[in-house]
């Protein structure tokens, strides 16, 4: 140290820290080093009561002039800065990231679940728009019920004995012989009421003999052989004063491919039952019947000595069955059971132009709480029982009122049941 001011050296790198790789000389013009003590010019120990220099620069430290940060002081010394260097990083180096957060197990569940449960609800959508595009429509419905009137939704439900669609070797393997025109074996009412009371399932048999516009008193079946689907509806309009809300047709061939799309069907027997013209042999007890055998069961009554009012219980005992076997989780969570189950439904009903998806959906509930015992499955109360039928005047007109006004069937209704 010299002392005409000139200051010792202080070394640096271009890294910050390494000594030797360039050397820099700070002169200090007042003459004065700071960390060194001076009276009258000389350097030389602080006495007692005089305040301890400036403490030196570190080795390896660069000192800079003391007008880099303001006035001297009165002894010379500058003022040293606010707040320690900015440490640097080195190049290339990147700045430290936060710590990722591990996703927890039941938020993986969370998202796969709700993806999976997207897939099946677009699969269904889907499903539902194309088994619908397969669908056949009639203008079935009128648009002015006249005095018909109903409470909550009333659907009916008709299966069509025409054979149009049926190949040769189909009417064979179903039993259906080679009969033309089409009539109907199966009139059925689904009432589902709209103020909570029971749904009911009532069968109209086919023999009764009612006023068919422009053809008078015949067998209600006739009404679908003269005018269709919309001449049936009317006539069972203006008979029962019920106003029809949807409709819904099967026939012999989609009958028995729905059977067969659900892989059969439970029918628990009593008695054997066989009947030539329904082309069916079937032994008392459970079984599981297929499509053609299904179909006979649904069809015979030359065996029963009841012939047709048998022929309606088995017919509703049959669409239990259906049923419960289509809403039935073995069906319901299996892809491939149940995209078959309806495509075949798909191709075999015909709806009222106006029924809907929704509608059909209700129809399904009001067959399933049905069949599972939370409705009624009745007849329409019957008078004369021949080769043809009539209505008991009174107990079927308590019957139309119920349906009428949305309340349950009455009680005298149900105990004159056969």
């Amino acid at each position: 140290m010299r002392a005409d001011g000139e200051a010792g050296m202080a070394a640096y790198g271009a890294d910050g820290g390494a000594r030797g790789t360039e050397v820099k000389v700070t002169t200090y013009q007042t003459g004065n080093v700071p960390g060194v003590s001076y009276r009258g010019g000389v350097a030389h120990s602080p006495r007692d009561d005089e305040p301890a220099p400036a403490a030196a620069a570190p080795a390896g430290t660069s000192v800079m002039p003391a007008d880099q940060y303001g006035p001297a002081d009165t002894d010379g010394a500058g003022a040293p800065p606010a707040s320690p260097p900015t440490r640097r990083r080195r190049d290339g180096a990147e700045p430290p990231g936060r710590p990722k957060k591990k996703r927890s197990g039941f938020v993986r569940f969370l998202r796969w679940f709700l993806a999976f449960w997207l897939v099946v609800i677009v699969a269904l959508v889907a499903l539902v728009w194309y088994v619908w595009g397969r669908i056949e429509k009639v203008d079935a419905i009128p648009s002015d019920h006249g005095s018909a009137v109903s409470d909550g939704r009333v659907f009916l439900l008709v299966g069509s004995d025409s054979r149009e669609d049926l190949s040769d070797e189909e009417q064979s393997e179903l039993g259906t012989g080679s009969t033309e025109g089409q009539r109907t074996d199966t009139i059925m009412l689904l009432h589902v009421p709209g103020g909570g009371a029971r749904n009911a399932l009532i069968s109209l048999p086919r023999d009764s003999v009612v006023d068919i516009p422009g053809h008078g008193e015949n067998r209600i079946n006739a009404a679908f052989a003269f005018g269709g689907a919309p001449l049936l509806v009317e006539t069972i309009e203006g008979a029962t004063g019920v106003a029809i809300d949807d409709y819904v047709q099967i026939g012999f061939g989609g009958f028995a491919g729905i059977v067969d799309a659900l892989g059969g069907v439970e029918i628990c027997l009593d008695e054997p039952v066989q009947d030539e013209q329904a082309h069916i042999d079937l032994p008392a007890g459970c079984q599981t019947l297929q499509g053609p055998d299904a179909l006979g069961y649904a069809r015979a009554r030359h065996f029963d000595p009841t012939s047709d009012i048998g022929r309606v219980q088995r017919q509703r005992e049959l669409i239990s069955a259906i049923s419960d076997k289509a809403l039935s989780p073995g069906t319901l969570v299996n892809p491939i059971e149940l995209t078959r189950t309806a495509l075949a439904g798909g191709d075999a009903l015909v709806l009222d132009n106006d029924t809907g998806p929704m509608d059909m959906f209700a129809f399904i509930r009001g067959i399933g709480s049905v069949s599972g015992g939370s409705g009624d499955t009745i007849t329409v109360p019957l008078g004369n029982i021949g080769n043809t039928v009539t209505w008991d005047p009174e107990l079927s007109g308590a019957l139309w009122t119920a349906l009428q006004n949305g309340s349950d069937i009455p009680s005298e209704v149900i105990d004159a049941q056969p």
